[in-house]
């Protein structure tokens, strides 16, 4: 089957106004999603903290959470020893 109107240059007048229309409404989708990336990033919540802190003075690692034990808050853990180098 052929096409009964092949005039191309009226068939572009025709579709110029759609084409145009929905490039416009692409753009304005990326546009609220470029928008909506930028707001989350900006009201996100940080992170609250590490579970183990370590000291810079001194390299010591304290734990920010109860101890299961005693159920005290903190406390610190030994490093684990180097090992030598042969």
């Amino acid at each position: 089957m052929s096409a009964s109107e092949t005039n191309v240059k009226k068939q572009t007048k025709r579709h110029r106004g759609p084409l145009i229309g929905m490039i416009a409404v692409l753009v304005f989708a990326l546009g609220l999603f470029v928008w909506w990336l930028m707001y989350e990033a900006a009201e996100g919540a940080a992170p609250e903290g590490a579970d183990v802190t370590i000291d810079g003075r001194t390299g010591d690692a304290t734990l920010d959470r109860a101890d299961p034990v005693t159920g005290e808050p903190g406390g610190t853990s030994t490093p684990a020893a180097p090992v030598p180098a042969n």
